[in-house]
């Protein structure tokens, strides 16, 4: 058992222990097995026990309803039911204990005159429903009604016999008659919550009925009470003590989980309209009328109160008939205004649809089954130019274009009514005088509609949608700058041209073009002037090529010329000649000229060809051989230049096998003090050992890590290992703990946004302090977005990180950047060393070896090979040197032991050339 079912239990346990106490003194009562005394006992106790357990079944109904709208009620119940139980203990233990009766008024009489108020409260906390302002005084009269007849029944029966009986003080009087009227106040609530409306759950007519039953039960034993004990008959255990006992026991009834009792689902109870509340006023009236005669013929004469409270309920009567006709004559007034709004609804209705149907920017037309209209809107005029009477009678077919749109016209027809409610949509073209017009029709077959008894076309003017798609398509498929095919245009044509090599249309042959220096065009003048460069390109080349050639621009400054037919590359050559000659003539722009020229590679369609893109692709690689021949030529696709692309994709690929499996190593050449002779650094440089081709030089494996992005995770290894080997030997040789090591960066590593905290994390994790660590980078690399490149260098040099600049003198050599940037260091690049030996660019060396020291800046030689370039770069003032006169790069091992000293012979004499140094 739940713990929610527990208390519904002892309710149940408390009923029949009730009904058991009850069932015991009526057979002493009425069968005289009892004592008076034990009848006494019995009949006391058994009040408190009925009262209690009463009060505790409602109090745990509160605590378990659902609606929040009921637990008021419970609560007051409750209360109501404990306060008489803790009077009648007070009167019970008198009469046990004491062998007494208490005085009256007494203690007693606080808990028995509780009851009333508390249990109108309960009554008056129902929920009540929704009513108009004549139904609520109409509520209130037959209220007033009720409380008059009961009064005057209660005044006759009771309330006259306690008034003249008198008592010892008029506080007595007061409480003796507090009796009758609580108890006339309480039966008459229960009658009026009767009649009223209350929003109550369907099946708590049950608790409802037996709660009110049991009240009235109460009041009525009450008030027998009061006037047995004004007349000084009552005594405990009588029969007058069944009423409390029925009273409670049907509470306790009430307060039972009576199935849906206490559902959250409210409706009307009594339901609008019942017999009972509607009789129940006049039931009153006519109970009131049926006393007074009995007083009359009992008494003989007519009671002044009596007379008095017969008139006033006959007044109310009169008020609440005048009231109810006036609420039916409002209520047939409201009536019939809602029919006549309702009527203006439906005739706004029918306006505004048809206001709807002839400013619709569709045509509504009805057709029969021969397709004759039998209906059409206004709106005809303004989509179709025809008047709305100008088609009835006549077959849609006259409107529709052609032979064929009408033969699918009247399919369609036919489709739609084969079936009630069936809807068919279809595309077609009417004309009206000439002017053809692309419409949607949309059928409806409402042929079993009496009101329409026809097929409803829908008809809508798409010529502006139809306008509006065949630019979208040529915006699709043309350049928005030049007006010539675009890529998709390109492509397109391209591949059917492919798929069409076996019929008779011959070869195909694909000229694609690159301007030569628009980029220029573009940095220096801007991309307005780049505009109007291209569609002056745009134009010459059409002006080249013939009316069976499809040009097109194929993005940026590359063109494309589609060649179909049987041309023979002298044809291909001579066009190629033409179009790269125009393109040569300088183009007029703001007063200046501007000479460019172009690159053309061109593809024939072989039979190794499988696709119009390997057609593009093999007449691009064409042009990038032309581009690199310069002065604008053309060149013919060969197989080699696809062999050359296919070796630096197979390059590609070893390239990433090779950082999967570590394939790379690190290789180190001295840096010493030309002034000293002791090293000072070392350089570390990549190697690739291939397991087939052996050595790769850098030259060849770096662009390709360059253009693939491999360039990033190879340089953070190559980073990570430097620094790792030089703390090892800081560590390991006692001499060499101010060892620097310098590693080279690339344009693609410095444009990392989380360059600097990997840099801080390979030195954190190494050991190495960031003063031992120089970066060396190209001049052309601090050119590539050089605020970004500046925030990046600056962090680098935050950290303690030197920058060196490497081959300087080569690249831009602009003073400009070495006061812009952190740098640290200035490489001459060899070209400039070899020079000295021969007497020559030892004035150029000076000026950067003073450029240097003026700005506080360290020079390093690369490239020396030979003993006079030493002694002349020692004269000059350069600070350190690099080379083959003391070391080519070598592994790690070989470079421990020149670090050690016990290798001296690697820089006893120049090894090789210095072009290795990478």
């Amino acid at each position: 058992m739940t713990a929610s079912m527990r208390p519904l239990a002892s309710q149940h346990v408390a009923i029949l222990c009730a009904v058991g106490v009850v069932a015991l003194w009526c057979v002493g009562v009425f069968g005289g097995v009892l004592p008076t005394s034990t009848e006494q006992i019995v009949s006391n106790v058994g009040q408190v026990c009925a009262a209690y357990t009463a009060g505790i079944a409602a109090f745990v109904r509160y605590r378990l309803s659902v609606r929040r709208d009921l637990r008021r009620f419970w609560l007051l119940l409750s209360m109501a039911t404990l306060a008489w139980g803790s009077g009648q203990a007070s009167w019970s233990y008198a009469e046990i204990f004491r062998h007494d009766a208490l005085p009256f008024p007494s203690v007693a009489d606080i808990g028995f005159l509780a009851l009333p108020p508390l249990a109108v409260l309960a009554l008056l906390s129902l929920p009540v429903a929704a009513a108009t302002t004549a139904g609520r005084f109409r509520s209130v009269l037959d209220g007033l009604l009720v409380a008059a007849s009961t009064l005057l029944l209660g005044w006759v029966a009771v309330l006259r016999t306690v008034f003249d009986a008198g008592a010892d003080s008029v506080f007595a009087e007061a409480v003796a008659l507090a009796y009758p009227i609580g108890d006339v106040v309480v039966i008459t609530v229960v009658l009026y919550t009767s009649m009223s409306e209350r929003r109550l759950a369907a099946n708590f007519r049950a608790p409802y009925i037996l709660v009110g039953l049991g009240l009235i039960a109460i009041t009525v034993a009450d008030s027998g009470f009061a006037y047995l004990y004004a007349v000084g008959g009552y005594a405990t255990g009588e029969f007058l003590d069944v009423g409390w006992f029925a009273g409670f026991i049907a509470i306790l009834l009430g307060t039972l989980p009576w199935r849906g009792s206490d559902t959250p689902q409210p409706e009307r109870f009594p339901a609008t309209g019942a017999i009972t509340p509607m009789l129940l006023p006049y039931a009153a009236v006519g109970g009131a009328i049926v006393t007074s005669v009995i007083d009359l013929v009992h008494n003989g004469t007519v009671d002044p109160f009596v007379s008095w409270l017969r008139t006033a309920i006959v007044v109310l009567l009169v008020v609440r008939q005048v009231l109810t006709l006036l609420e039916n004559r409002s209520l047939t007034k409201h009536l019939e205004e809602r029919v006549a709004a309702r009527t203006a609804e439906l005739r706004s209705s029918r306006e505004r649809f048809a206001a709807l149907v002839a400013h619709s920017s569709d045509v509504i037309m009805v057709v029969d089954r021969n397709a004759t209209v039998t209906y059409q809107s206004d709106a005809s005029g303004r989509v179709l130019g025809l008047a709305p009477e100008a088609m009835i009678g006549r077959p849609v077919s006259t409107m529709i274009g052609d032979t064929t749109e009408i033969e699918a016209f009247l399919e369609a027809l036919e489709y739609t009514a084969a079936e009630p409610l069936r809807i068919h949509s279809l595309a077609s073209t009417w004309v009206r005088e000439a002017d053809r017009r692309s419409v949607e029709v949309t059928l409806t077959n409402l042929l079993d509609n009496p009101d329409v008894a026809g097929i409803v076309l829908n008809i809508r003017n798409v010529s502006d949608r139809k306008v509006l798609e065949e630019q979208l398509v040529h915006q699709a498929f043309h350049d928005a700058l030049t007006g010539m095919a675009n890529r998709a245009h390109f492509r397109d044509r391209l591949e059917r041209a492919v798929a069409e090599r076996g019929s008779s249309s011959g070869a195909v042959s694909v000229l694609f073009m690159d301007l030569d220096g628009f980029k220029t065009v573009n940095d220096t003048l801007g991309h307005g002037s780049g505009d109007l460069i291209l569609c002056e390109v745009a134009d010459r080349i059409a002006d080249r090529t013939g009316p069976n050639e499809t040009v097109a621009r194929i993005g940026g400054d590359e063109f494309a010329v589609l060649v179909e037919g049987s041309p023979d590359r002298g044809y291909l050559g001579a066009l190629a000649e033409r179009i790269t000659g125009t393109l040569r003539e300088p183009f007029s722009l703001d007063g200046r000229e501007i000479h460019l020229g172009g690159s053309i590679g061109i593809a024939d369609l072989t039979d190794d060809v499988v696709s119009g893109e390997q057609l593009l692709r093999n007449a691009d690689l064409a042009m990038y051989e032309a581009k690199s021949a310069g002065d604008g030529s053309y060149a013919f696709f060969v197989p080699a230049m696809h062999e050359v692309l296919v070796e630096r994709v197979r390059l590609e690929v070893d390239l990433r096998g090779a950082i999967e499996t570590d394939g790379f190593e690190v290789f180190y050449q001295p840096l010493v003090s030309l002034c000293s002779g002791e090293i000072t650094g070392v350089e570390a440089l990549l190697r690739w050992h291939h397991p087939t081709r052996g050595l790769v030089d850098p030259a060849q494996f770096i662009p390709a890590a360059e253009s693939t992005g491999l360039i990033r995770p190879l340089g953070m290894w190559v980073l990570w290992t430097a620094c790792q080997q030089a703390a090892h030997w800081q560590q390991g040789l006692a001499d060499r703990q101010d060892l620097r090591v310098n590693v080279n960066m690339s344009a693609k590593q410095l444009l990392q946004p989380d360059l600097v905290e990997r840099i801080a994390e390979v030195l954190r994790e190494t050991g190495l302090a960031a003063s031992s660590l120089v970066l060396e980078m190209t001049e052309g690399v601090l050119m590539v977005d050089s605020e970004a490149t500046l925030e990046t260098l600056t962090g680098i040099r935050e950290l303690g990180v030197r920058i060196a600049i490497d081959d300087f003198g080569t690249g831009y050599s602009s003073l400009s950047y070495l006061h812009h940037f952190p740098v640290d260091i200035l490489k001459i690049d060899r070209s400039f060393i070899k020079g000295l030996s021969a007497g020559r660019d030892a004035a150029l060396v000076r000026s950067i070896v003073s450029l240097a020291q003026s700005l506080g800046m360290e020079t390093v030689a690369e490239g020396i090979e030979r003993v006079q370039e030493v002694q002349l770069l020692r004269e000059l003032g350069c600070s350190t040197g690099q080379g083959y006169r003391f070391s080519p790069a070598v592994p790690a091992s070989a470079m421990s032991m020149i670090l050690s000293g016990r290798n001296r012979d690697l820089i006893s004499e120049p090894i090789g050339s210095s072009d290795d140094k990478r």
